[in-house]
C-alpha cells in the first residue's frame, strides 16, 4: 500500500472521529461577502439544497460518476411544489380576521362563531415594508388572528407543506389541529415549512379551515399562508446518494469525505480569507477542490459534475438570467447574470444581489464538457452520458437555469489520489454607494482590472494560496487552543469565515480601505458602530487596518459635517447604500464609548498614536458628551436594543467610563497632559460612584436603581486589556463568581430580564475570569449551544439559554468577538 493512500486513510479516520463532536448549526461553503455567501444547512452536504445565508435556495449541485454510475454528494434534488391553496401573492383571496383576542381554546376550530370578525383582503401586513404587494393590505396590529376556509376536491397528497410568510411569531392550525408553531422567529419572504403529521392527515375532501395567529413584536408585520404538495423525484430520476464518511472544518476550509462505490471523494471548499492580505480578502473568488482515490485496488473512470444555479445572481426566482461563456488562456469561464440589473438598486436586510455576474470557472485541462440549462436536465445528461451538452444561454427564470462543468481526471483513478478544482465567484462591478459615490471593490478600486484576470491570477496562485490557507488554519486554531482550550478553539474556527464575509472591502475616494459590515438579519444597516465593536477582537489581532476601515465611515460622517450631533452615529445607511444613518433612533452613549475605546485599542495594536491624532477633534467632541451624559445614562438604547430602552444602565455606564479612560490615555500620549489629568480624575470619580450605586451585595446590578437585578458587565473587559486600571480587580471577581450561579444549559443569560443571551458577550464576560477553570465553565454552554441548537442556520449570536433556540440574527460579524480571550492573553 502506498504512503499517500495511508495518509488518506489517516485523514479519513480523523475526520470521521471529529464529526462525532463538531456539528456546526450550518456549514460555510462559499463565503465572499454579505451577498455571495452559500451554506449547507444540515449535517450532510447532500441532505438538502444549499442556501444563501438568509435561507433562500442558492443551489450548488455536485455529482460524481464512477464507471457509469452516478452518485450525488452535494445539494439535493429540487422537489416539485404543486400548489394546493394559493398564497395572496399567487392569487387574491379574502379571509376573516380580528385584532381582539378570541377564545384561546376555540377560535381555530370548526364551528367557532366568527360573525363579528372583519373580512379583508390578504395579505395582512404593515404598510412600511419595501414591497409593493403590501399596498392596500390591512394595517397590521400587534396581534392578529385570521381564518380561511377552502374546499378540496381530493386529499390524496404526497407531502402537504405550508407556503408561509410570517413576521413575527406564528401559530398555524389546519382543521383545528396544530400544524406549525414558531416563536420567537420570522421569515423575510415566502418559505416552504413542514406541517405536523397530524395536520397533514386532517386535510380532507370538501371544506377545510386554515387558521393562523401572528404577533408582530417590532418593525414590519406580515402574515400570509398557502399550501403546497411536495412531489419528490421518482423512478429513473432518483440518483443514489454518496455516503458521507467524514467532515472537518478549519478557519478557511470546509472538508467533506464521501464514498461513492469503489471511490473515495474528498470535497474541499476553500475561502482564502487571509486577514493580512487585503487583495486576497477582496478577491471575490473561492476554490472547490476534489480529491479522489480508488478503495478496491482497481482503476475506475471518474467524472465530477459541478453546477451553480442562476439564483445566485438574483434576489428572487421571478427574475431572469442569461448565460455567457468565456475562454481566456488556460481557463474556461461560465457566468450568469440578471437580464435587467439595477446597479446598487436594492437595499435592505433579507435581500440578495441582482446585479453583476456569478462565475464558475476551471482550468481547460480539467473540463470534459460544460453548458447551461435547467438543473434537472443538466443532471440527467450527466447521469446518462457523463457529458453536459445543453447550451441554453438565453434568458430564463433564474430557478430554471444553471451553469455546469463536467470535470475529468488525467487518467483512470487508482489508489494514488488525483485532484481537480474549480473556482467560484461573483463580480459585483460596484459594491456600495458611499455618500453618493459608487465604489468598486478593493481588488478593482482603480477600475483597471477585470474579473477574467482575477480568475486567471487565482488559478496561477492556486498552490501558493492553498499553502497560505493551511498555515492560517493552523495559526488560528493553535492561537485559540492555547488561549481557551479545545471548545473555545472550535468556536473560533466556526466563527472565522462568518465574521469576515459579513463585510465588504472597498476603497474610499482617497484610496483608503473601508471595511463595511452588514447587519445580517438584524436590520440590514451598513457600517454599524455597535456591530464593529463586538467584531473588533479578531481584527485587532490579525489586521487592525480592517478595524480602522470599519470606523473611518463614522469619523467621516461627523468630520464632513453631514452628522452634526455631539455623539457618534449608529450607522451610515442600509446596505449597500452608505449615505447616512437610517436607523430610527440614536445610541449616544453606546456609540461614543465604542468609538473612543476602539480607537485606543488600535493605538495599542499598532503601537503608535497616529490614528487618534488624525481624528482628535471629533474624538474630543464625543468625549465631552460622555463627560456630561455617560456616567448615569438617560433612558436610551444600547447595543442590546432588542431588550428595549433602559435608564441608568450600569453596563452602559462602564462603557462610557472605558471610553473616557481610553480618551485620557490618548490625550496623555498626544502630549495634552492637562486634559489627561482632568479626565483621569473624572474617571476615578465615576468608578467610585459606580461601585456604590451598582453594588448589590454579592454582585452589581443591571441598573443603579434596581438592586434586585443583574447583568453581564462585558464592557469591563477593556479595563484589563488596555491597562486602564480604573476598577479594582474585585469588581470582576465578584461578578464572575455570581455569573457562575446564574448559568442555564445553553449559556449565561444577558441579564435578569430574560433568559436569552448573546454569545459574543458571554465570551467577553468569560474573559474577565482570572482562572482557566471559570473561563471554560462559562464557554462550555456556548459550545453546547453551537453544537446542539435545533436551528440549522448560520451561527446566530442571540439565543435562548433554556432550549438553545435562536431568538434572532444570523451570519453576523459580531462573532469576531469570540477572539476576545486570545486578544486578552496576547496583550497581557
Amino acid at each position: 500500500m502506498s504512503k499517500p493512500w495511508l495518509l488518506i486513510l489517516f485523514l479519513f479516520a480523523a475526520f470521521s472521529s471529529f464529526a462525532q463532536t463538531f456539528r456546526p448549526p450550518a456549514v460555510p461553503l462559499i463565503t465572499i461577502d454579505p451577498y455571495t455567501s452559500v451554506w449547507s444547512f444540515g449535517n450532510e452536504l447532500n441532505g438538502s439544497v444549499t442556501k444563501h445565508w438568509t435561507g433562500k435556495p442558492h443551489p450548488m449541485d455536485g455529482l460524481i460518476r464512477v464507471d457509469g454510475k452516478t452518485y450525488r454528494f452535494m445539494g439535493a434534488p429540487t422537489p416539485e411544489m404543486k400548489t394546493i391553496l394559493p398564497t395572496a401573492k399567487q392569487a387574491p383571496y379574502t379571509a376573516k380576521f380580528t385584532t381582539i383576542k378570541p377564545d384561546p381554546n376555540w377560535w381555530y376550530k370548526e364551528g367557532y362563531n366568527v360573525s363579528t370578525w372583519k373580512q379583508g383582503p390578504a395579505p395582512f401586513g404593515t404598510k412600511d415594508r419595501n414591497d409593493a404587494m403590501l399596498r392596500g393590505g390591512t394595517e397590521f396590529p400587534q396581534e392578529i388572528w385570521y381564518r380561511r376556509e377552502f374546499t378540496l376536491t381530493a386529499a390524496d397528497f404526497e407531502k402537504p407543506t405550508l407556503n408561509i410568510f410570517h413576521d413575527d411569531d406564528v401559530q398555524v392550525f389546519i382543521n383545528g389541529v396544530p400544524a406549525f408553531d414558531c416563536a420567537p422567529c420570522y421569515t423575510g419572504d415566502y418559505e416552504f415549512k413542514p406541517m405536523s403529521a397530524s395536520a397533514r392527515k386532517s386535510l380532507k375532501k370538501g371544506k377545510n379551515i386554515l387558521a393562523a395567529y401572528c404577533k408582530n413584536g417590532a418593525g414590519p408585520g406580515y402574515i400570509d399562508i398557502g399550501l403546497a404538495d411536495e412531489i419528490a423525484p421518482k423512478g429513473a430520476d432518483v440518483i443514489q446518494l454518496a455516503k458521507q464518511t467524514g467532515f472537518n472544518m478549519t478557519a478557511t476550509q470546509t472538508i467533506y469525505d464521501f464514498v461513492a462505490g469503489p471511490i473515495q471523494l474528498k470535497a474541499r471548499f476553500v475561502a482564502p480569507l487571509i486577514l493580512k492580505d487585503l487583495n486576497l480578502i477582496s478577491r471575490p473568488l473561492n476554490y472547490v477542490v476534489y480529491d479522489v482515490a480508488s478503495t478496491d485496488g482497481k482503476t475506475h473512470e471518474v467524472e465530477i459534475l459541478n453546477a451553480v444555479s442562476g439564483l445566485w445572481a438574483v434576489n428572487d426566482a421571478s427574475q431572469q438570467v442569461a448565460g455567457k461563456r468565456g475562454a481566456p488562456d488556460g481557463l474556461l469561464m461560465l457566468s450568469l447574470a440578471n437580464t435587467e440589473p439595477k446597479l446598487l438598486g436594492r437595499k435592505g436586510d433579507d435581500v440578495r444581489i441582482d446585479w453583476g455576474r456569478a462565475f464558475l470557472s476551471a482550468p481547460h485541462r480539467f473540463v470534459k464538457s460544460s453548458g447551461f440549462g435547467p438543473s434537472e436536465e443538466v443532471i440527467k445528461m450527466f447521469a446518462k452520458s457523463g457529458f453536459v451538452t445543453a447550451n441554453q444561454r438565453e434568458a430564463a427564470n433564474a430557478d430554471t437555469r444553471s451553469m455546469a462543468y463536467v470535470l475529468a481526471f488525467d487518467s483512470k483513478i487508482g489508489s494514488q489520489s488525483q485532484s481537480v478544482h474549480a473556482i467560484i465567484g461573483y463580480d459585483d462591478e460596484y459594491s456600495v454607494q458611499y455618500f453618493g459615490q459608487n465604489l468598486r471593490p478593493w481588488w478593482n478600486k482603480e477600475g483597471n482590472k477585470t474579473i477574467e484576470n482575477e480568475l486567471q491570477n487565482a488559478e496561477t496562485d492556486f498552490a501558493k494560496i492553498m499553502k497560505e490557507c493551511e498555515a492560517t488554519d493552523e495559526m488560528i486554531y493553535q492561537d485559540a487552543l492555547k488561549a481557551g482550550g479545545k471548545q473555545y478553539a472550535d468556536l473560533c474556527v466556526l466563527a472565522y469565515r462568518q465574521a469576515i464575509s459579513a463585510h465588504k472591502l472597498v476603497a474610499d475616494p482617497s484610496g483608503a480601505p473601508l471595511f463595511l459590515s452588514k447587519e445580517n438579519f438584524s436590520n440590514g444597516s451598513i457600517g454599524t458602530v455597535d456591530i464593529t465593536y463586538p467584531s473588533a477582537p479578531l481584527f485587532l489581532l490579525y489586521n487592525p487596518t480592517l478595524l480602522k476601515g470599519m470606523m473611518e465611515p463614522i469619523f467621516y460622517y461627523s468630520e464632513s459635517g453631514k452628522w452634526t450631533k455631539p455623539f457618534a452615529a449608529h450607522d451610515v445607511g442600509t446596505y449597500p447604500l452608505a449615505n447616512g444613518q437610517t436607523y430610527g433612533e440614536d445610541m449616544p452613549v453606546e456609540e461614543s464609548g465604542n468609538m473612543l475605546t476602539l480607537t485606543y485599542a488600535i493605538c495599542k495594536a499598532e503601537n503608535n498614536i497616529d490614528f487618534p491624532k488624525k481624528h482628535w477633534k471629533v474624538l474630543t467632541t464625543w468625549a465631552n458628551y460622555l463627560k456630561k451624559e455617560g456616567f448615569d445614562p438617560a433612558n436610551q438604547l444600547c447595543t442590546d436594543d432588542f431588550a428595549g430602552h433602559l435608564a441608568r444602565n450600569a453596563n452602559l455606564s462602564i462603557k462610557a467610563i472605558m471610553g473616557l479612560a481610553s480618551y485620557a490615555k490618548m490625550a496623555e500620549q498626544l502630549g495634552d497632559t492637562k486634559e489627561a489629568t482632568e479626565v483621569n480624575a473624572l474617571v476615578k470619580e465615576f468608578a467610585q460612584k459606580w461601585m456604590q450605586l451598582a453594588d448589590s451585595g454579592d454582585h452589581y446590578a443591571l441598573t443603579f436603581d434596581n438592586k434586585n437585578s443583574w447583568s453581564q458587565k462585558y464592557n469591563l473587559v477593556w479595563d484589563d486589556l488596555l491597562n486602564l486600571n480604573v476598577f479594582p480587580k474585585t469588581v470582576a471577581e465578584k461578578e464572575i463568581k455570581y455569573y457562575l450561579t446564574k448559568q442555564k444549559p445553553f449559556g449565561l443569560p444577558l441579564d435578569s430580564r430574560k433568559t436569552y443571551t448573546k454569545s459574543d458577550w458571554i465570551i467577553w464576560t468569560a474573559t474577565l475570569a482570572t482562572n482557566q477553570q471559570d473561563f471554560e465553565a462559562l464557554v462550555k454552554p456556548v459550545y453546547k449551544y453551537a453544537m446542539e441548537t435545533p436551528d440549522r442556520i448560520p451561527l446566530s449570536d442571540w439565543h435562548e439559554t433554556v432550549d438553545g433556540k435562536s431568538v434572532g440574527f444570523r451570519a453576523r460579524s459580531v462573532v469576531g468577538g469570540y477572539w476576545m480571550k486570545f486578544l486578552g492573553d496576547r496583550w497581557k
